[in-house]
């Protein structure tokens, strides 16, 4: 699975650890996060991110 990071802010969307603090949980792709889902550091939308 792919790594995204955050074009704003620079935090990195890592598929193995998900983001377990806003109910993704590990394992989850990048693509199968909801598309209402935000950057958990800066608030960004979803489409803020490219792949890693």
């Amino acid at each position: 699975m792919k790594s995204y990071i955050c074009d704003v802010c620079g935090y990195v969307y890592d598929p193995e650890k998900g983001d377990p603090d806003n109910g993704i949980a590990p394992g989850t792709a990048f693509e199968d996060i909801p598309e209402d889902w935000c950057c958990p550091e800066c608030g960004a939308p979803k489409d803020s991110f490219s792949e890693a």
